[in-house]
């Protein structure tokens, strides 16, 4: 059964975001500055995203979380950091510390203060599980794995349409925060056009309302290509 309900779409006129949008992540060498110099303080968690990391970063085994129960959080070891978690959608750990499978990193402990929780600024994008994540939804757009967009193409019919991160749906009619749009694709005669498939420079791969959440076909076409990645990582 299709779940338009679930998921708004919006029509563009234009084209998607221009790519001279800054995304607001941390590189990792940022991290390693960060980290060796001692200087982050993170106040009392206040959101969800914060309130997530903050109940697992005192365990030595991964675990997922019960509101998000997709969510992995391995204990890895990076080089000139130390101990951190790695968090992922995989439940096994990841073969290398810089898994494609990882979504990003946290301190096992915040830099300075052995009794702050690590919460949404610690948190270290990692650039890898980026690149095919957009290779995963726009091979699952080609492939049509997800009904959620197929019918928010039927609807649409003319345009451009938003790829919307399911964890902040924008209004109905309304375009979504930039930190949510995932990507933008060309819709032609109710059809997707899985070539025009452009990433959105300011997508954040986690903000206050949580990590990555897709619809349902994409993300099983994403732990698809996690699995096979992984797979590959570990002959190596």
């Amino acid at each position: 059964m299709l779940r338009a309900s679930a998921t708004r779409f919006t029509a563009c006129t234009i084209r998607p975001f221009s790519p001279l949008l800054c995304r607001r992540s941390f590189s990792l060498f940022t991290f390693f500055r960060i980290a060796s110099a001692h200087a982050l303080r993170v106040a009392t968690p206040t959101s969800r995203t914060n309130a997530l990391f903050a109940r697992y970063l005192t365990s030595n085994s991964a675990i997922s979380d019960p509101s998000r129960p997709d969510l992995f959080y391995h204990p890895v070891s990076l080089p000139m950091i130390g101990s951190v978690y790695a968090v992922s959608f995989l439940n096994q750990p990841p073969p290398i510390p810089d898994s494609c499978s990882v979504l990003g990193w946290l301190p096992a402990e915040t830099a300075g203060e052995a009794d702050t929780e690590a919460g949404l600024n610690d948190f270290v994008e990692n650039p890898k599980f980026r690149t095919i994540m957009h290779e995963a939804i726009q091979n699952g757009l080609r492939e049509e794995v997800d009904d959620i967009w197929i019918n928010g193409a039927l609807q649409l019919q003319q345009g451009w349409m938003h790829i919307h991160d399911s964890r902040n749906l924008p209004a109905l009619g309304r375009i979504g925060d930039p930190d949510d749009i995932i990507a933008s694709v060309l819709v032609r005669d109710s059809k997707i056009l899985p070539d025009t498939y452009q990433p959105m420079p300011s997508y954040r791969l986690c903000t206050s309302d949580g990590p990555t959440l897709l619809t349902d076909g994409l993300a099983a076409k994403l732990m698809l290509v996690l699995e096979g990645t992984v797979a590959r990582e570990a002959a190596q």
